[in-house]
């Protein structure tokens, strides 16, 4: 992720810095600072779109998951209809509905719990670039007062 790159430009631009002597306080360029800090700024709403596609990718994923289910479910429900005439068939469709039902909620559990382990992953990431970038301005806000 490009954000990565310029948080270590600016890690960099502080290391570079001259020190101030009997200090822990460390001379940056401010145009270069600002330079990347803007950078920062203007590839965070990218890195927060990315964010947003992921939580609705995987709403969607669900939604399909479910629709998907409930398809299989309205085809069971079907075939089972067509073989009320016969207690035996009767009663082999009925086991085989509930096994398609149980089959289609467990994969649809499993998809719905994938995504959202992707998104939080994704989100957390996201949550500590911010984080991190947020204690660096704060940090370097403290140091210039």
């Amino acid at each position: 992720m490009e954000i990565f790159t310029l948080l270590e430009n600016l890690e960099e631009l502080i290391e570079a810095g001259a020190k101030v002597p009997f200090s822990s306080k460390v001379m940056v360029d401010i145009d270069e600072l600002r330079e990347v800090l803007e950078d920062i700024r203007l590839k965070l709403p990218d890195e927060l779109k990315q964010a947003k596609w992921v939580k609705e990718e995987r709403q969607r994923i669900i939604s399909d998951a479910e629709a998907e289910a409930e398809k299989m479910i309205k085809e069971a429900q079907a075939k089972i209809v067509t073989l009320v005439d016969e207690h035996v068939i009767t009663k082999q469709a009925l086991e085989q509905k509930e096994e398609i039902i149980e089959n289609a909620n467990k994969v649809s559990k499993e998809i719905s719990v994938g995504t959202r382990d992707y998104a939080d992953a994704i989100l957390e990431k996201v949550e500590d670039i911010l984080k991190e970038t947020l204690d660096v301005v704060h940090n370097n806000r403290q140091e210039l007062k």
